[in-house]
């Protein structure tokens, strides 16, 4: 069995952004010569995500205003306990536990194995800094 372990580093520029990784996540399985197996995508970082849906940017701009109603950014310390720590993201934590750390992909015939319409994004709710991405591919 193979494996292969890749990251990307992202440098959102805004608080909040979705940014499609599917053509970097298929250019690690290339060059990992897997044929048949799995790809985990995770996010390493607590106020970003990784997730699986459409590349419609209507969509995504749904999925912005879902998550600031559900979670809205607030750096009051009254309104948000983990603000109390002198962080002012408790939003970002929230956010990404709406839209989840990872995905798991199967690999066949050396490509991601999709439904119809199906992308990998990494969701950035809490921007300006670097994070990083892991993919990891084991198969044969």
């Amino acid at each position: 069995m193979k494996s292969s372990t890749e990251y990307l580093t992202l440098k959102i520029p805004s608080k909040m952004a979705f940014v499609n990784i599917t053509s970097q996540v298929q250019r690690a399985i290339t060059a990992s010569g897997v044929q048949e197996g799995l790809v985990l995508v995770n996010s390493m970082h607590i106020t970003s995500s990784v997730f699986i849906n459409d590349d419609e940017r209507g969509l995504h701009h749904d999925f912005g205003i879902w998550l600031e109603q559900l979670a809205p950014f607030n750096p009051d310390p009254n309104h948000y306990h983990h603000n109390r720590t002198g962080e002012d993201n408790a939003d970002a934590h929230l956010k990404r536990q709406v839209m989840g750390r990872e995905v798991v992909v199967a690999i066949t015939k050396g490509k991601l194995d999709f439904g119809s319409w199906e992308q990998i994004f990494y969701g950035e709710f809490d921007g300006h800094r670097p994070k990083r991405v892991l993919i990891k591919i084991i198969g044969e």
